[in-house]
């Protein structure tokens, strides 16, 4: 097992393997994952918290499969941010980012895309976890400035549940991939976190919709947190706890048609993180009209209000559903 190390001055190095792909490893659309233990998937999945003093490393990604027969999912409530983006046929799938927890599993898992890369350049060196990808996306994997973390590299990492069919079956022990979670300061996306800004619309619901998909956020002043329903069933974990982000941001970017396709020649989508834009960002019963702007990949998205102020984001988990512009 490939452990990351930490050296004194706080930096984290990692050797960037090439990717393989295991004659079991499906790719794609359909990918579903390599070699992996046979395990039932745990009923519960308790959290292992970072300490407050923990130097900051690579983040974790995992891309988490969200299709229905894949939900309910496990360790969504844990991530620090959540991208909700469009694959092909207009369905969605998921990109769980960890900083500061990491929970005991995640899944289902499932492939990578191209907009991932643009996405997950906002980190240092994050280490992404994924069942596969399409053959000649895998190079261009390889050669991104992230840790490639393919089904089957480390096996004892990957195991296959019990309670979905393949391809949503496909689990991830995040331990075994990093020794302990990096801390929040491993958030460089440029996210601001602190009071609302003045002004803002009362808002108890918001839909976002895809060509197949949509997801709808529903304000609880009780939780004082935007409760998520996918599809229009509520979105609750594997051991029932309600997935509720603090903040939810409806970034508007441009989707275009990519070189890629899944296995049955339907074209993936990609969407386009770097540029310009406007926004909507709900927090505290809330919604507040702002614009984005991440001139360069290798830097953070900073998010404004209309008067050209940071756009303070509420602590807590981030969900960032990438719609079309």
């Amino acid at each position: 097992m490939r452990k990351m190390v930490r050296s004194a001055r706080g930096a984290w190095t990692a050797a960037v393997l090439a990717v393989t792909v295991t004659g079991s490893l499906l790719t794609g659309c359909t990918s579903g994952g390599g070699r992996a233990d046979d395990h039932r998937t745990p009923s519960r999945s308790p959290s292992e918290s970072s300490s407050a003093t923990a130097i900051a490393g690579p983040v974790l990604a995992v891309k988490i499969d969200n299709a229905p027969d894949a939900r309910p999912q496990t360790g969504l409530d844990a991530a620090d941010v959540i991208y909700a983006e469009q694959v092909e046929g207009g369905l969605s799938r998921l990109m769980a980012v960890f900083a500061s927890t990491l929970p005991a599993a995640v899944g289902p898992v499932r492939s990578a895309r191209e907009s991932d890369l643009e996405l997950l350049r906002q980190f240092h060196e994050p280490t992404l976890a994924f069942s596969g990808a399409q053959r000649k996306l895998l190079p261009l994997i390889n050669d991104a400035p992230l840790v490639p973390e393919p089904a089957g590299k480390v096996p004892d990492a990957w195991y296959r549940g019990t309670g979905k069919a393949a391809p949503h079956n496909l689990f991830l022990r995040p331990r075994r991939l990093m020794d302990s979670a990096p801390g929040e300061a491993a958030l460089t996306t440029g996210f601001r976190f602190g009071a609302a800004p003045a002004g803002g619309t009362p808002e108890t619901s918001r839909t976002v919709r895809f060509p197949s998909a949509r997801f709808t956020f529903t304000w609880s002043p009780g939780r004082g947190r935007w409760l998520v329903a996918m599809d229009g069933t509520p979105t609750v974990t594997t051991d029932g706890k309600t997935v509720a982000p603090a903040t939810v941001v409806v970034q508007y970017v441009k989707v275009s048609r990519s070189k890629y396709h899944d296995v049955l020649g339907n074209n993936s989508p990609f969407s386009q993180s770097v540029g310009t834009g406007r926004a909507q960002v709900l927090r505290d019963g809330r919604s507040f009209d702002a614009n984005w702007s991440r001139p360069e990949a290798n830097g953070g998205t900073r998010f404004t209000t209309q008067d050209g102020a940071p756009m303070n984001f509420a602590p807590g988990q981030v969900w960032v559903v990438l719609a079309q512009a």
